[in-house]
């Protein structure tokens, strides 16, 4: 695609906005001139800067459908830039927009317009966008790329359970015809521009590491393109898994027009007030690195680190509505963290404090251990320890520790009391959950050591025996 942002390009530049912590793509595409948005973030200041260092105006804002994964920036979008808000004219909701629908063309400027195709699977309104251009003003236009949402992914669909099991028979269904339906509408050079598969829970089946597809590649490697329909249908359904349970707020959050968030720096919590919000049973969450919060932390806070899947873990745990306060070594430390949370709704924090824990009381510091599995086999030899697999339950019956306890580490603050008594060796596929898990453990007085290896390259080769479902 032409990358050119200097003037006006007869091939229009297509620039992805990655979300990676929520595993997420939304698209400004432009002429030089004139631009597009699709499925924005919440946090539209991103946007705002990408247009204006390549001096184009955004007139057109699209949905291609109502999220169920994050809280859209779209309608805040619209009105910062004055631009027209298209949603599906069958959406239920309560803002002004402009309906689209399928078949409907959207004409941004001489050379660029986009076209409107209905792809149902994900959801019952979903739309995917054809981008299509001439090479200029009066001359055929051809379409050079697919804004697909959660339709066709790299490889994949997106998942069409998210509506409840009682739509699921009818969309999954759906979403084979619709990905056929980009396949036989497209030419095999069109570019399939997707907002979910890049490690978001949105996805139905594996993406991989692809970053760049087109119809014709999905027509070669996409399951739901090379299988029959009823197979397809079987395997997606068998692999469909756990989804985050803020997915819950976020299609209302959409439907009623969220507006700009508020990126003000939180108010300034002092070791007082730290120690009544944990007394309290309020969440004081620590953002460091998972090295760091094991070497030392306050007793009773927890550990989502905001260099993994921050939001997507704090937004599956935390009970909604929770009074939040943050820590971390950098008041730009608290702002990442805060930029993630609005972005699943999250808007109003407790306060922050930064520094080291330290700074955060004066009591002694907690701390556990951490270890690899070649610690855990040799451990074993030695005394009796409990392992706890805090993976998806898909994940452990793939393939498992023989022994070892699986609680997926969603379910675990409502079965923490099916953790085994004792010494406690927690593990995940590679570190990060398993600190998470940790600190829940730690909090509340359980000894704990956290794994911090990778379960596929070295449980097996550590010697520890690895069972799978039968």
């Amino acid at each position: 695609m032409n990358t050119s942002t200097s003037t006006t390009v007869s091939t229009p530049v297509i620039v992805p906005i990655d979300t990676p912590t929520l595993g997420d793509r939304s698209y400004l595409a432009h002429d030089g001139l004139v631009g597009v948005v699709i499925d924005p973030q919440r946090d539209i200041d991103r946007v705002l800067a990408l247009a204006a260092d390549a001096g184009v105006r955004i007139s057109d804002v699209f949905e291609t459908h109502i999220h169920n994964d994050y809280v859209t920036g779209g309608l805040a979008l619209a009105q910062a830039t004055g631009a027209k808000y298209h949603v599906n004219a069958a959406d239920e909701v309560s803002y002004e927009r402009s309906p689209i629908s399928d078949g409907d063309v959207v004409e941004v400027s001489a050379t660029m317009r986009v076209r409107a195709i209905a792809t149902p699977g994900h959801t019952y309104t979903h739309l995917s966008y054809a981008l299509e251009a001439a090479p200029a003003a009066g001359e055929a236009f051809e379409p050079v790329g697919v804004f697909t949402g959660g339709s066709l992914l790299f490889g994949a669909t997106g998942r069409p359970d998210l509506l409840g099991q009682d739509h699921t028979h009818d969309l999954v269904h759906h979403q084979f015809a619709s990905a056929h339906r980009l396949a036989d509408e497209l030419p095999e050079h069109t570019h399939v521009l997707p907002t979910h598969g890049f490690g978001s829970f949105c996805s139905a089946g594996s993406t991989g590491d692809t970053t760049a597809s087109t119809i014709g590649d999905e027509k070669r490697q996409n399951p739901a393109l090379t299988q029959e329909q009823e197979r397809w249908v079987a395997d997606t359904l068998v692999g469909l898994d756990a989804y985050p349970a803020y997915y819950a707020h976020m299609g209302p959050a959409n439907s009623s027009g969220p507006g700009a968030p508020d990126l003000s720096a939180p108010e300034a919590a002092d070791k007082d007030t730290l120690a009544a919000r944990i007394a309290g049973g309020e969440w004081v969450v620590d953002l460091r690195t998972r090295t760091a919060y094991a070497a030392g932390h306050v007793t009773g806070t927890l550990n989502f680190g905001v260099d993994g899947q921050f939001a997507t873990y704090l937004g599956w745990l935390i009970p909604w509505g929770t009074p939040l306060t943050l820590l971390g070594d950098s008041p730009q430390q608290v702002a990442e963290a805060q930029r993630e949370l609005v972005r699943i709704g999250i808007d109003h924090l407790a306060g922050a404090a930064t520094g080291t824990p330290e700074n955060w009381t004066d009591n002694a510091l907690g701390s556990f251990e951490r270890a690899v599995f070649a610690d855990l086999a040799q451990v074993r030899h030695h005394r009796q320890v409990a392992v706890l697999d805090v993976r998806r339950a898909s994940e452990f019956d793939d393939g498992h520790i023989d022994g070892a306890v699986n609680i997926p580490l969603h379910e675990l603050l409502a079965r923490i009391d099916d953790v085994p008594a004792g010494e406690v060796w927690v593990h995940c596929a590679g570190g990060y959950r398993a600190s998470i898990a940790a600190s829940v453990l730690a909090a509340r007085g359980v000894p704990v050591v956290a794994v911090d290896d990778s379960f596929g390259e070295n449980a097996a080769s550590s010697g520890l025996p690895i069972t799978a479902a039968a």
